[in-house]
């Protein structure tokens, strides 16, 4: 049995335990629209959220974190009940009116989130209910690679034998923060020659690159098949690729990677805020957030939800990385106007 497996079987208890009798009646009702990454949601979460408050729930997807902002822009924030953002993304959104608030006093398990991810970002206590942690990093074939990777330096200036079999996320703000980390800089380095010199070391490695679009998780993707060897990644979806082939290792580089935080946060344009708010609340019940935690293989803020899970998961270094291995790694954080400029005219020029 593999460990996704394994997993499955314990949500699926997990689930047993919850499912207490439906209550309908004097509940929330009518649709719930959420926009999120994919395959990220468990879905028995979502079927058993459906039955128990009668309603719908639509979801509308994102390939990254420069698409999710695209679409908002799109829309003027509108559109959506709930919104799963960045860390990093949150303040800006909050700051051009796309979300309300938060009325914490709706949310009773909001007492279970650790207080770290609550004020891990400007405007995260007062807008966002944290969902989950990690890193990023670096996922590859260990079967396909003859040297194991463990820097940036690896995947920045790849060796002859991964030319044209390396992939990037679709998003410039890994790539040219973890560019910075691979010449030993701070991933949020403001310095215009540094900034000069990820560029010039992302235009050497662009001829080697398969694809900047960010890789399935499923078992037809590329790396899973061996188009691509070596590639950026966050942790969680590197453990659902692992499940596909068990030759794939993940590796939070040694000049450190980026601690990422997802949010939920409630649309200002929200048009059932009763739902959306029990929505919150369904996922921050222990056992629910225990289950999502299985499901997504991310690190989950709910400090009773981490009671209940297994013992190897709350040991797997890969989903909870120690201290050691986390001292070089960053919160991404909010840069200047001028400098956002330079790093999306760096990306356009990239992939253009």
């Amino acid at each position: 049995m593999t460990m996704r497996s394994l997993y499955r079987l314990i949500v699926f208890c997990l689930a047993i335990c919850v499912l207490c009798p439906l209550a309908v009646g004097a509940q929330p009702a009518g649709q719930l629209v959420i926009l999120n990454w994919g395959d990220y949601l468990d879905p028995g979460l979502v079927v058993r959220f459906e039955a128990k408050f009668n309603v719908k729930v639509v979801q509308a997807f994102y390939l990254s974190d420069e698409a999710r902002s695209e679409k908002l822009v799109e829309t003027g924030g509108r559109g959506y009940d709930l919104i799963l953002t960045s860390g990093i993304d949150l303040g800006k959104y909050a700051k051009r009116g796309w979300l309300a608030p938060l009325e914490v006093e709706r949310l009773s398990n909001l007492k279970h989130i650790s207080s770290r991810w609550r004020q891990g970002f400007a405007g995260s206590e007062q807008y966002g209910v944290p969902f989950s942690w990690g890193t990023t990093g670096i996922v590859y074939r260990a079967d396909l690679v003859k040297t194991p990777i463990t820097s940036w330096r690896q995947f920045f200036e790849p060796e002859a034998e991964l030319w044209g079999r390396l992939s990037m996320t679709g998003d410039s703000q890994d790539y040219v923060s973890m560019a910075l980390k691979s010449l030993g800089y701070s991933a949020n380095s403001e310095d215009r020659e540094q900034l000069k010199q990820v560029e010039k070391l992302l235009q050497a490695q662009k001829p080697h690159i398969r694809s900047y679009r960010y890789l399935s998780v499923r078992d037809d993707s590329a790396i899973v098949k061996g188009e691509v060897v070596v590639s950026m990644i966050y942790s969680g979806d590197a453990l659902m690729l692992k499940e596909h082939n068990d030759q794939l290792t993940y590796v939070l580089p040694e000049e450190g990677g980026n601690v990422w935080v997802d949010y939920f946060v409630v649309g200002a344009s929200c048009q059932n805020p009763e739902l959306a708010y029990a929505f919150l609340d369904f996922l921050n019940e222990p056992k629910n957030a225990a289950q999502q935690a299985l499901f997504s293989f991310s690190a989950t803020p709910n400090l009773a939800a981490e009671k209940l899970l297994p013992k190897d998961f709350l040991e797997n270094s890969v989903i909870y990385p120690d201290q050691e291995s986390l001292k070089n790694s960053e919160f991404y954080r909010p840069l200047s106007a001028r400098s956002q400029r330079l790093r999306n005219a760096i990306a356009a020029r990239l992939t253009r």
